[in-house]
Formats: structure tokens, C-alpha cells, sequence
């Protein structure tokens, strides 16, 4: 299944990053270690360099500073996917050994994860061959806020409402 998904975070997000650039398509190990020459990216405490991604609707991941929100890294388009990723230096190239679906701002399923896949094989990047945190969103139908659902607690933590069992952004947004 490839769903698109289309941003449903807040407008004022949305507004505060329109015309922001989006960083770099990554379509090889040459090419990250570029951006992050370029951007000076520095690894956290454990070696790791952390990127927001998404998977555009070509099917081409885009990667930016872990800071910059997702619609910024699409370039305010849908995506497959979107999440954080987290890459070891293991020499002479990279590797990707925590990936992601949290992403706020698109709400993508877990199910997105054959495109990630996809993007990062073409790359030539070795990966977990699946999310390493899979996060299931929802949207609640009588408040509206976007949900993470933790332990399979389907209950929305602003309101108290039932949370749906399937994937509903998009119904009515």
C-alpha cells in the first residue's frame, strides 16, 4: 500500500516555514556525507547523526537538520513517509541504525515502512529492515487533536474520547 500523506499539523507550522528550503535528496552514502560536511552536522553523545527525513512522492528520501520541522523538508509537498533516522559512520560509508515514523506533522502509518526501505536500498545504505519505533497516530473525531497511541490505548489524551481503530486523518481535515 502506498498512501500519501498530506500535512495535517498545525496552519501556524505550516505558515512559519513556507519558502524554507529543503535540504538535500539523498540518493547515496556520498551524498550524506556532503550535507553533512555542508551543514557541519555534529553525532550526538553517541556517534549517531540524527536527520529529519521524508520519502517524497518519487519515492526520494530528503534529509534535514533533526530540528527543522517535516512540511520545511518537503518542501510543503505530501510525502510516502516522514520520520527521524539516526546514521553510524561505519567506514567507508554509512549506516542506518535507528529509523522512525514520528512525524506529528504528516501522521504516516507504520505501513509507510516499504518505501523507506525502498528509498534507502536505492541509496545504497544498510538499514534495520524496519521501523526501529513504529508509532501509530490517530486523529480524534470529537476534538479533532492528532494522538499517539501508546500500548494500544486508543483513547484520546486531550478529550477522553475512543480513539478510531484505523488510520483516519484525512476523513474530514
Amino acid at each position: 500500500m502506498r498512501r500519501l500523506y498530506r500535512y495535517v499539523g498545525p496552519k501556524t507550522i505550516r505558515q512559519r516555514v513556507a519558502g524554507a528550503p529543503v535540504d538535500i535528496l539523498i540518493e547515496s552514502a556520498a551524498d550524506f556525507t556532503s550535507w553533512v560536511v555542508k551543514t557541519s552536522q555534529q553525532p550526538n553523545p553517541s556517534g549517531l547523526v540524527a536527520v529529519t527525513f521524508v520519502v517524497d512522492e518519487q519515492g526520494r528520501m530528503l534529509v534535514a537538520d533533526r530540528h527543522l520541522e517535516h512540511i520545511a523538508c518537503s518542501g510543503g509537498q505530501p510525502v510516502l513517509s516522514a520520520g527521524e533516522m539516526f546514521f553510524a559512520s561505519v567506514s567507508p560509508s554509512w549506516e542506518v541504525v535507528e529509523v522512525s515514523n514520528q512525524s506529528t506533522g504528516f501522521c504516516p502509518e507504520p505501513e509507510s515502512w516499504p518505501v523507506v526501505a525502498s528509498a534507502l536500498d536505492r541509496a545504497g545504505f544498510k538499514h534495520p529492515g524496519q521501523f526501529t519505533l513504529a508509532v501509530t497516530f490517530r486523529r480524534c473525531r470529537a476534538c479533532g487533536e492528532r494522538n499517539v497511541v501508546k500500548d494500544e490505548w486508543f483513547v484520546c489524551g486531550v478529550c477522553g474520547e475512543d480513539l478510531p481503530a484505523d488510520w483516519n486523518f484525512g476523513e474530514d481535515d
